[in-house]
């Protein structure tokens, strides 16, 4: 690196990079691939390892990023893990980062051009489906979740996804750090309370992907166990009562359908590999 790009790296505001992770190793690294790949000079990668299996293999293979290693000692679940890691954050961005989700190339450099004249800004996303092979996921779905930035129409449905989503770390000063009252519902209630205080703006960009299996069931869950969360959203924040539906019969409500929205495809449907499964073959 030159003394200009030097220079340049140095001027960069550093981005603390938040990942929470429990005994998902593979993911974890093409996640952390991903991120190296970023090209962006200024990044602070705090992973969470919420009383999982060591991670710290893992992270070895990736001397190239800024990368802490906090060790909960206890298993306390992803929104307390989520809050001990912005304890430890400096940068002045936030990105958030589910260990299971990635970013293509670009993502950052994309983020930090956007959010000059806002406070948040979030991307779209492409959900994929995905197989093993020798240690990697390999894509075989993908589909795309693209919605208009309506605050009033979110509080029926959010179409925010947090995962990739970067902000100003000074937004916790006026909000206090997650909500862990907000189990199921934490990014939700993230969003409408930093969109009634902040500016946001949606990037209508897929530069997020976003792990998912039609097999599972991460994407319906248990209606009864999500219930009284959702009840203590919608009393934070006056929503009225809201039904617990799976998430693809919501999609297919024509509200939510009205809000679809074009957005740039930037993924080339390649799996990430990473070190770890380069170097297990």
């Amino acid at each position: 690196m030159g003394g200009t790009e030097l220079m340049e790296a140095a001027a960069m505001p550093t981005v603390s990079v938040i990942i929470p992770t429990h005994n998902r190793p593979g993911p974890l690294a093409e996640l952390l691939e991903a991120l190296l790949r970023q090209r962006y000079e200024k990044l602070e990668v705090i992973v969470v390892n919420d009383a999982g299996e060591s991670v710290d293999d893992v992270c070895a293979l990736y001397p190239e990023l800024d990368v802490r290693i906090v060790n909960m000692e206890t298993n306390v679940m992803h929104v307390h893990a989520r809050n001990a890691g912005l304890a430890q954050a400096s940068g002045e961005f936030v990105m958030l980062c589910d260990d299971d989700d990635l970013i293509v190339p670009g993502h950052i450099q994309r983020m930090m051009a956007a959010i000059e004249d806002c406070d948040l800004v979030y991307t779209d996303v492409e959900m994929f489906d995905y197989r093993y092979e020798n240690g990697t996921r390999i894509p075989v779905s993908r589909f795309l979740f693209a919605y208009e930035y309506d605050r009033e129409a979110m509080k029926r449905f959010s179409t925010f996804v947090a995962s990739g989503c970067l902000y100003r770390r000074s937004v916790h000063d006026a909000i206090g750090p997650f909500d862990v009252d907000m189990f199921h519902y934490w990014d939700w209630d993230f969003f409408l309370t930093v969109s009634a205080r902040f500016r946001v703006k949606r990037l209508p960009v897929a530069s997020g992907l976003y792990a998912f299996s039609q097999q599972g069931d991460n994407m319906s869950g248990n209606h009864d166990s999500m219930r009284p969360y959702l009840d203590k959203l919608c009393e934070k924040h006056g929503l009225g009562y809201l039904p617990t539906k799976n998430f693809f019969l919501l999609l297919e409500e024509p509200e939510v359908r009205s809000r679809q929205a074009k957005s740039e495809i930037v993924w080339d449907f390649q799996p990430v590999v990473s070190r770890l499964a380069s170097y297990s073959k």
